[in-house]
């Protein structure tokens, strides 16, 4: 119970996201022929003044000759210079983009763009749900920096291609500069760290494609807790929590747990996906944010437990999104479901592998009343973040995952699911849309079931279950506002029956009022006469 108590209350707070900063939207045709392919961010960090100062080297391939490129960055940074293929370009920076315009079009085919620039970036106030850095200190008095970006995209701190549609396909290097003594966290694998004088510069590298909210870098005075994992397929990757030094002796447990929740994630979604790399996470001043190879935790290990097992729901939830979310990435923010609604039924599953079948289904119907139903949970086409956020895309997209379980039965949902999440189709360098992931499931049914994927997702209706009463203990029951027959759970005086409903009522007897759908595997009005 606390912890659907927890999960509901994110689910409220989440729904209060700053409406200032956004990223996606309708794509700029001048960034439509721009394939991103690499970033290279080398920052030095000026933790006193709270500000950054260097360049991000943007390495793309052109679909066609252009006389203009666009870029997006925040008018708190200040570009200094900018060079194209090695040659110094004028470029006007106003309403937080950068626009490029180079003595010739420059040429189709690959490209190289390098932006020198500096300033006080955009300070987070209220963390993760507001984006920008953070400026603090931990217990001990040593200084703290994160940066969150999910809505507001990279454009916070570095020059990028701001959509979701286009993701880095061969990685990025961060190289970050922070006072000497103090450790930076950030994605993919640390490579080195050179020693100045007075300050330090940790290199970190991603081979892999990663949207580039999950470009962020934390500073902190950390220690490095190790444990290796062995995954589903038998690689080793190492576990990694970058955690406070004032919290060091609470990290072996913290990664026992995380050990337990990867190896039910890897059951139901297949091998972790970043096994070159690490399983990371570092400790934040905020609440958490998924961060692929480097999910942020500031939950303060705060454990419940399910099955007399310690779980932390923060950490669970974030690192679910290195399937859905990093792994399994929307191309239009319009979808954001994909990766916030299935990743939470993932947190469902969790419940039901450790707690049990009936936990799982309390679980849900607990859930049920924290879904708002104000706005379809896919509004249409070409969103922004901050638009496509609401709660429902957690609450109500989870619940829709679990009546889709339902309705086509576990022997084909569970596998069909992980194809999903393991296809090359639907993975990595491929972007995903809802039309997507119901033309899997048809398919794999082998029946329409695109309107049950439009009445819970593009519209705000409920089921309606119609009851009339006849004579004689008869009573006829039909769904009204959906064309496709339904496999639902009546209850009688004779028990618990299994019937299909349409639109065409069906006539059964009982001796009582009958209860429909009484374990709540669909949302729904009953209408009874």
């Amino acid at each position: 119970m606390r912890a659907v108590f927890i999960f509901l209350s994110f689910i409220i707070i989440s729904n209060c996201y700053s409406q200032e900063l956004t990223s996606g939207g309708k794509l700029k045709p001048e960034q439509a022929i721009m394939d991103v392919r690499h970033y290279t961010i080398n920052l030095a960090v000026d933790i006193d003044n709270k500000s950054i100062s260097g360049n991000t080297v943007i390495d793309f391939i052109l679909s066609q000759s252009t006389p203009v490129l666009l870029f997006d960055l925040l008018n708190d940074m200040k570009v200094e210079k900018i060079w194209v293929n090695g040659k110094e370009a004028p470029f006007t920076h106003t309403n937080a983009l950068i626009t490029v315009t180079p003595a010739m079009p420059v040429a189709a085919g690959k490209t190289s763009v390098k932006v020198m620039y500096a300033g006080k970036p955009h300070v987070a106030t209220r963390p993760p749900w507001e984006d920008g850095f953070t400026w603090t200190k931990d217990t001990l008095g040593h200084p703290w920096v994160a940066v969150t970006a999910e809505a507001a995209g990279g454009q916070i701190f570095f020059p990028c291609k701001n959509h979701p549609s286009d993701e880095p396909n061969e990685g990025a290097d961060m190289n970050i500069t922070v006072p000497k003594g103090l450790v930076v966290a950030a994605p993919g694998l640390l490579q080195k760290v050179t020693h100045q004088k007075t300050t330090d510069t940790y290199f970190w590298k991603t081979n892999y494609t990663t949207n580039n909210y999950s470009l962020v870098f934390n500073v902190g005075d950390y220690a490095v807790a190790t444990k290796m994992y062995t995954t589903v397929n038998g690689n080793k990757v190492p576990m990694q929590f970058y955690v406070l030094k004032a919290d060091e002796a609470k990290a072996a447990h913290h990664l026992e747990i995380l050990e337990q929740i990867a190896k039910v994630r890897e059951k139901y979604f297949g091998e972790y996906p970043w096994v070159k790399e690490k399983i990371g996470i570092v400790e934040t001043p905020h609440l958490g944010m998924e961060h692929q190879t480097m999910n942020a935790y500031g939950n303060k290990f705060k454990y419940e437990t399910i099955g007399g097992v310690d779980n932390d729901w923060l950490m669970n939830h974030e690192f679910g999104h290195e399937w859905f979310g990093n792994k399994v990435t929307v191309k239009d923010w319009a979808d954001y479901w994909i990766q916030e609604g299935i990743c939470s039924y993932g947190d469902a599953l969790y419940t039901r592998e450790m707690g049990g079948e009936k936990a799982y289904i309390d679980r849900f119907k607990q859930s049920a009343f924290g879904i708002a139903n104000q706005k379809p949970v896919v509004q249409g086409k070409d969103l922004d973040e901050v638009t496509a956020y609401i709660g429902d895309i957690y609450s109500k997209g989870a619940f829709f995952m679990h009546t889709l379980r339902y309705v086509i039965g576990d022997a084909v949902f569970f596998p069909t699911l992980k194809q999903l999440s393991t296809n090359v189709q639907y993975t990595y360098d491929n972007l995903v849309t809802t039309d997507d992931v119901e033309q899997l499931f048809s398919k794999a049914t082998n029946t329409n079931l695109k309107p049950l994927f439009d009445l819970y997702l593009r519209t705000t209706q409920k089921l309606e279950v119609h009851i009339v009463a006849q004579r004689q203990n008869k009573y006829k029951i039909s769904v009204d506002n959906i064309d496709m027959t339904l496999p639902m759970d009546i209850v009688t005086e004779k028990g618990v029956q299994k019937m299909t409903l349409s639109k065409k009522p069906i006539i059964i007897s009982s001796d009582i009022l009958p209860q429909v759908d009484p374990d709540m595997y669909y949302l729904k009005k009953i209408i009874i006469e």
